[in-house]
């Protein structure tokens, strides 16, 4: 650093602000690095054409003097908040039901992460309350919005996109939903990869746990379901509840194991039908895996210490997560190209006890006397 730059940073540690107090503001900034107020705001917006030394210098002694842009001075001057929702509003009554799920927990702290890397806050807004959920998001100054699973024909989305706001969708919408752009698994791909993996293992009658709920994780994993069935000549055997309840999830565990064509193999959509078919199979005697096969969609732990532990597939949330902020963000801005509007993230399927291939049984023998048979 020259003796100028040097002499400056002196100036930051101990500026003088007379008789100003308080939190530091743009003016002292500027006093501090020997600069005007234009080149302070260019140098820590990223714009106009400065010197990377200059540019370097200023956010220096801003950061020394623990300046931070005033919220209502960035809107006023860009017409941007800085804030961008997420919310669920397919889950749940209650306004923070989803944050229970693994999934969603992940993805949360993901896109959090994602937003402050590019210089935004993350506001996680309820799905329902007591208003419209719209009404409650007019209080908050969103430059866009993230919405996990949305349903066919969902309201809020429809009414965020009127009102001009980019909708980023953590799920593919059906063609009704015009969303700015969308980041999902490939769930078909995912789930014929789970039933071929069961029936290598040995299963004949393949179960399926599913959801009521029209989102398209839903709607395409259990259309994929039904389609390996007609495949492979299997009836299907499934039970449906609302996702979002988990005592539902129990019950539905429990009807599942319960039917006359009780299937010897069961893939369940959602958390924690792992835990509520180990439970079943329990109150009706079946072992897992040697009499019942098990894998469930989870990113819980909860899974790799359960006895036996079980399969679960990982939808990657924490890229999904990553993914959906940029896209956001990117949409805002006015970053990006259509083609880079929809991103597919693959999936994991980790493979544990609960659907390991069975050991074939064999019969051994007694040895045979000596002599035996002879004659």
């Amino acid at each position: 650093m020259t003796a100028a730059g040097k002499q400056q940073v002196s100036r930051a540690e101990t500026p003088r602000r007379g008789k100003r107090s308080g939190r530091p503001g743009i003016r002292d900034v500027a006093a501090a690095a020997g600069v005007s107020i234009t080149t302070v705001s260019d140098a820590l917006n990223g714009k106009g054409r400065l010197p990377d030394i200059t540019r370097h210098h200023v956010r220096e002694v801003a950061e020394q003097l623990g300046y931070r842009p005033s919220a209502a001075a960035r809107t006023l001057r860009t017409g941007k908040s800085g804030l961008i929702g997420l919310t669920v509003t397919t889950y749940g009554d209650e306004p923070f039901t989803f944050t229970e799920f693994a999934y969603f927990a992940e993805m949360a702290r993901a896109a959090t992460s994602a937003a402050l890397d590019r210089g935004y806050a993350l506001v996680i807004l309820p799905a329902t309350s007591r208003l419209s959920p719209v009404d409650v998001w007019s209080n908050v100054a969103l430059d866009g919005t993230v919405v996990v699973d949305p349903a066919d024909h969902d309201p809020v989305v429809a009414e965020l996109v009127r009102q001009g706001l980019p909708v980023v969708s953590d799920g593919r919408p059906d063609g009704t939903l015009p969303v700015t752009a969308w980041v999902d698994n490939d769930h078909e791909a995912a789930v014929l990869g789970i039933l071929d993996h069961l029936a290598d293992s040995g299963a004949r009658r393949i179960g399926l746990l599913t959801g009521t709920t029209t989102d398209t994780y839903t709607r395409l994993s259990t259309t994929a379901y039904l389609d390996w069935c007609r495949r492979v000549g299997q009836d299907p055997v499934l039970e449906s509840y609302p996702a979002h309840d988990p005592c539902a999830g129990a019950v539905a565990a429990d009807r599942l194991l319960a039917r006359p064509d009780r299937p010897d193999a069961v893939y369940g959509l959602f958390d924690p039908n792992g835990t509520d078919l180990l439970a079943a199979a329990r109150r009706y005697g079946l072992r897992v895996p040697e009499d019942l096969l098990l894998v469930c969609c989870s990113e819980s732990t909860v899974y790799a210490s359960t006895e036996p532990p079980v399969t679960t597939l990982s939808l990657k949330p924490r890229r999904i997560g990553t993914a959906v902020v940029q896209l956001l963000i990117d949409a805002i801005e006015g970053i990006g190209a259509p083609h880079q509007l929809e991103r597919v993230i693959p999936t994991e399927l980790i493979i544990r006890t609960s659907s390991r291939r069975r050991s074939p049984r064999t019969t051994v023998s007694p040895p045979r006397e000596s002599g035996e048979g002879a004659g």
